[in-house]
């Protein structure tokens, strides 16, 4: 990937030093872990001035909650990484989810919703959106008919790039462009590509959404949600999680901070494993389709290439529908791919999901569906634990 205008440095580079004092000699590697509540001030005058100026939304430390050094630190690199004007953390990805939705809409309002969010965010837009006074219309995972159901009232159009399981792709430049000309935002959960495959903010987004939990933690053990804007939502974004009182231990900060270091090596690994996984599951029988965005064969693959620096370990595959009643002795056979929710970390994973309850308005599958996670294991022992689970659930020979 070209490096980011203004900057010299290859992107694999920054992932090292963002969010370090530049130019540190000596001293701890890593941004060391803070704790703090209380943060002391060494006059009235000065206790006073970063109130005063916290409260203007500079980011000041004078109070624990908003973060210590640690916390700062990650939004710096997050910012860095996402190429946008500021960022707040939150204790999940849905967390930063909620939030954002809360900092861009006003009862009376109207949101677009993509059909490919998040299966928790689905839940928040039914049943939390309409009593809080918003009207919630979902659309096409692709963003195809987001024009159709633009109105008067709309004040957000809400992506996830690429959709949950099936990883459609909306072309996010275009949508962003009509939404402008409209004053309207745009916010995409960047989880998928985490800001190291995807950067929404340099194609048009207003806000970018991160589960630091999955890719850019990395390794299983932490939550922690993120919310990157540009300079027009800022202020929405940085007052709702004043108001809400968004916080992140430090610990958990420097855990993220950790993982980043090593992400540009490990997206590539979990990549080229899913891709040798899809190459095998596209010639069986017992596979009706492969969804990933990597495959000429997706919808949309061109927009991939052109949008986004590469991909990751997620993978979809379709089960013929005959066949459905097989899938959990497949599953159950699976050794290296353990059986649990989330993504991103070094392990592999497998879940099932029903297919025809996927989308509404977008095609939708009508066999079962498994979407596998490829960890950091070694690939060729992957592909090995899929065919054994195959043969004795499909009577695969090969």
């Amino acid at each position: 990937m070209s490096r980011p205008s203004g900057d010299p440095r290859h992107p694999r580079t920054g992932l090292v030093h963002a969010g370090r004092a530049e130019g540190r000699a000596t001293g701890p590697v890593n941004p060391p872990i803070v704790r703090a509540s209380t943060i002391l001030h060494g006059s009235v005058a000065a206790m006073r001035d970063a109130e005063s100026r916290r409260q203007a939304g500079e980011r000041v430390q004078s109070y624990g909650r908003r973060g210590t050094d640690t916390a700062l630190a990650l939004e710096d690199a997050l910012v860095e990484m996402e190429g946008g004007h500021a960022a707040r953390l939150f204790s999940s990805g849905l967390a930063a989810n909620a939030s954002a939705f809360m900092a861009l809409l006003r009862p009376g309002a109207q949101v677009l919703v993509s059909e490919g969010v998040y299966g928790p965010v689905k839940r928040f837009v039914r049943q939390f959106l309409p009593a809080w006074g918003v009207d919630a219309c979902f659309v096409r995972a692709d963003g195809r008919d987001i024009e159709e159901h633009v109105t008067s009232s709309t004040r957000l159009i809400y992506l996830e790039s690429p959709g949950s399981v099936l990883f459609e792709i909306p072309d996010l430049p275009r949508i962003a462009a009509f939404a402008r000309d409209r004053g309207i935002r745009v916010a995409v959960d960047n989880t998928w590509g985490s800001a190291w495959n995807y950067r929404p903010l340099a194609l048009g987004a207003d806000v970018s959404i991160l589960a630091a939990t999955k890719y850019l933690g990395g390794h299983a053990d932490v939550h922690l949600g993120a919310v990157v804007a540009n300079v027009q939502a800022w202020q929405a974004v940085d007052e709702m999680a004043e108001w809400t009182g968004a916080s992140v231990s430090a610990e958990d900060a420097y855990l993220v901070l950790r993982g980043i270091r090593t992400m540009g090596v490990r997206m590539a690994a979990h990549e080229a494993n899913a891709q040798l996984i899809c190459q095998w599951l596209g010639e069986q029988a017992w596979v009706n389709q492969v969804f990933s965005p990597h495959l000429p064969s997706h919808p949309q693959h061109a927009i991939w290439k052109r949008d986004f620096r590469g991909g990751c370990g997620l993978l979809s595959f379709e089960v013929r529908k005959e066949l459905a009643d097989r899938v959990e002795r497949f599953l159950d056979t699976l050794r290296l791919f353990g059986l649990g929710a989330s993504w991103g970390g070094y392990e592999s994973l497998a879940r099932m999901e029903d297919g025809p309850s996927l989308r509404q308005c977008s095609p939708s599958p009508e066999g079962p569906v498994v979407r596998l996670h490829a960890g950091l294991e070694d690939g060729e022992d992957l592909l090995k634990d899929i065919k054994c689970a195959a043969a004795a659930a499909f009577h695969v020979t090969s």
